[in-house]
């Protein structure tokens, strides 16, 4: 499955690779794309993933997911 979010407050590469490894440790993830320019995130999984559970790992990495 392939999924893409928004995440709002990134402003640089730190903040996309935080984004990108707190997502990525969600389990059944297997690929985290991060575009710094559109705050875009898509997100490849084996399985369905919780909205919540998305949001609950980019406020971990100190962004909110928008929407």
């Amino acid at each position: 499955m392939v999924t893409t979010y928004t995440v709002s407050g990134m402003t640089c590469g730190h903040c996309v690779e935080a984004v990108r490894t707190e997502v990525g440790r969600i389990g059944g993830v297997t690929d985290v794309n991060v575009d710094l320019a559109s705050g875009g995130v898509t997100v490849t999984s084996d399985r369905p993933l919780d909205r919540a559970e998305v949001a609950a790992a980019v406020d971990e990495a100190g962004y909110t997911l928008a929407g």
